[in-house]
């Protein structure tokens, strides 16, 4: 289920903070018109709205503000509930048969697991489940990386148009050199768009492409995961062998964790013996 990642916003926040105290620090709260110029605005946004145009179909486009809202959210995964599922589905296959498990799929809501464990129940070759689901994770990873090709597109397009309008700003200034008190706040404002570029490219889109690539990491190992576990109730594996081959997937402290669990519920089995 995704939420609302509160890391995202709060990551922008504070970069947005740091660059205004820096501004305050040097130049008081009037410091921030100096960091407003229109004209450098609209070079940055709208060269960077033409440059998107001539990469991307208009379709494509549409999905920016999607994908990056997409940035705004978090997945959990749990592994630990996975591994419990499939030990679940592997004890009721043993017990009354492969056929049984459609009904056990009524508990099971990730679209994945059912479509594993349905190809199962078809009696499916488990070397062609394999290929299916492989499949389509490479299309789900290729989806998720033409995704984030808008967003590192974007970063890499607004520093360029930055430099840009900085440039158009210094050929601006040098036809303007018989006035030298003109030279200071010529030269700012040519700064300017290359400080918006930047700020675009290494505050937003570089960094939302980023986190969405690792979620799209986590969500395969986690899919690979359920591959393993399919195949394991397909075979007719023993719930606590199954149990034990996925749980190497597992982090180090979630091992331990889990060993410590074991370790706690034999002691408590022996004292109630007692």
């Amino acid at each position: 289920m995704k939420k609302l990642d509160i890391f995202t916003p709060v990551g922008i926040v504070v970069g947005f903070g740091f660059i205004a105290f820096g501004i305050i620090s040097n130049s008081g709260i009037g410091g921030f018109t100096s960091f407003i110029d229109v004209p450098s605005i609209l070079v940055v946004f709208g060269g960077l709205t033409a440059a998107m145009l001539v990469s991307f179909s208009l379709r494509e486009l549409k999905s920016l503000f999607t994908i990056m809202r997409e940035g705004f959210r978090t997945e959990e995964f749990d592994i630990r509930g996975l591994i419990s599922t499939f030990v679940t589905l592997s004890e009721r296959a043993r017990r009354e048969g492969l056929l049984a498990l459609e009904a056990e799929l009524e508990k099971v809501d990730d679209p994945f697991i059912k479509k594993g464990v349905l190809l199962a129940v078809d009696g499916i070759e488990p070397d062609v489940i394999v290929d299916i689901m492989n499949a389509e994770l490479t299309a789900l990873e290729d989806r998720h990386r033409g995704g984030r090709d808008l967003l590192d597109k974007a970063g890499e397009y607004a520093p360029a148009w930055g430099m840009i309008g900085t440039l158009i700003g210094l050929v601006l200034m040098l036809k303007n050199l018989n006035d030298p008190t003109t030279l200071g706040p010529n030269m700012a404002i040519a700064l300017l768009t290359t400080f918006y570029g930047s700020l675009l490219s290494n505050l937003v889109f570089i960094p939302l492409s980023g986190k969405l690539a690792v979620r799209t990491k986590k969500e395969i190992f986690y899919k690979q995961i359920i591959i393993e576990g399919v195949i394991g109730v397909q075979s007719g594996q023993n719930p606590k062998l199954l149990e034990e081959k996925l749980s190497v997937f597992l982090s180090k402290t979630d091992r331990e964790k889990e060993q410590q669990k074991v370790e706690a519920d034999g002691q408590e089995a022996v004292l109630n013996e007692a």
